[in-house]
């Protein structure tokens, strides 16, 4: 079954549901070789969900940020590196429809390419600048020549590298100093990736470097001189808790089934009867819940907010991110208990769970920035009242 032949939020849920079962049977080989998950990404483009958040004028579903995130949660509880990864690509699509800050005819052609199978991503992140929310200048450069730009530099973390066909790079351009962003096609001359992917989290998400060497694209692929007042509010990054938490629920999920089955000579019955089981259980469930409200009513706040209102949703959408994947941390930790040592072993998924999890903490925007930032927002508050 096509997602784009789906009418229903729930249909397309309960399509996911059986593509993430495939995904988790997949998962534990990915994670030991380091390798990528290639068929997962082909069965998401063949399905048609790579599609779905491109605007209907254009073929696709244009489809509300909720039922992205819901999407994106069922993905992470059969994979994780695959969620995060397709997040990226799905993400995307959906902010340029929505910020409408590129030129029209640019924008149509990527999504005609999407229709086709093509993949995009963001690469922002260089060695020198560290995350590009907390203000580092790309050492990446742009040269005018000719009728187009030649791009160099390095950018790193380049989540998705093995299956993407276009690049969006910020470069400083040398003639005005201002920062860009380009659209780099996979197959320009000068454009290589380097397997520099090593991380012990998110194993499968092939975030090598990307290597940009005197890259010529035409000047209708500067797509956009990005605005120095800072950033504006990314709903479509809510992507990124909506994947922890999918971890998260596939770590209670499996913290269940184990209390259900195990039974020690010690005892009478499984152990998920046992208080001190069903304590943690019961705190799992509520973490559980809890990340559950606060994710699911900001997705849909953003769907029926304007623009402005969007814009004074920042400080609610970092702190979604905060609250969700530090509740996913304490979740699988608690699974992690109830297991034990077996929780450790290579063939239990909760070692890998508990390793993907931690990623989170350095995922855009970072705990730090956002503390800060509603630290601003209640004193501004105060003051006005």
């Amino acid at each position: 079954m096509n997602f784009l032949q789906i009418d229903t939020i729930e249909g397309r849920i309960e399509q996911m549901k059986s593509l993430s079962k495939k995904f988790l049977t997949r998962a534990h080989q990915v994670d030991v070789e380091g390798s990528f998950p290639y068929e997962n990404i082909e069965d998401l483009k063949k399905t048609g969900y790579t599609s779905l958040t491109i605007p209907v004028a254009y073929g696709g579903k244009e489809i509300s940020l909720y039922e992205l995130i819901r999407l994106q949660e069922t993905i992470a509880e059969g994979d994780g590196a695959t969620a995060l990864a397709i997040g990226w690509h799905m993400g995307i699509m959906m902010n340029l429809h929505e910020k409408r800050a590129w030129d029209e005819s640019i924008l149509k052609l990527l999504c005609e390419k999407v229709n086709n199978g093509a993949l995009v991503n963001s690469a922002q992140t260089e060695p020198k600048t560290g995350s590009p929310t907390r203000g580092g200048r790309p050492e990446t450069h742009a040269v005018k020549k000719d009728q187009g730009w030649l791009i160099t530099g390095r950018k790193t973390f380049t989540t998705m590298a093995p299956v993407l066909d276009y690049f969006i790079v910020n470069a400083t351009v040398e003639e005005t100093n201002e920062i860009a962003n380009f659209l780099i096609p996979k197959h320009t001359l000068g454009v290589r990736i380097e397997e520099t992917w090593d991380s012990i989290a998110l194993r499968g998400t092939g975030s090598h470097d990307l290597l940009l060497e005197e890259v010529y694209v035409p000047e209708e692929y500067l797509v956009e001189v990005l605005n120095s007042k800072g950033r504006k509010a990314s709903g479509w990054l809510l992507h990124i808790p909506a994947c922890y938490l999918g971890i998260a629920k596939a770590a209670q999920r499996f913290a269940i089934q184990f209390a259900k089955d195990y039974s020690p000579n010690s005892i009478s019955g499984t152990i998920i009867d046992l208080p001190n089981v069903r304590q943690k259980l019961g705190e799992i469930e509520l973490k559980i819940m809890q990340a559950e409200s606060f994710l699911y009513s900001a997705a849909k706040q953003w769907d029926s907010a304007s623009e402005n209102e969007r814009e004074q949703m920042i400080s609610r959408l970092g702190a979604v991110k905060l609250t969700v994947t530090n509740a996913a941390i304490t979740i699988v930790d608690l699974a992690m208990r109830i297991v034990g040592a077996k929780s450790l072993s290579l063939q239990n998924p909760l070692q890998r769970y508990y390793r993907d999890v931690r990623a989170g903490l350095h995922n855009p925007p970072m705990d730090d920035m956002i503390i800060e930032l509603l630290a601003k927002e209640s004193i501004s508050n105060c003051n006005k009242n």
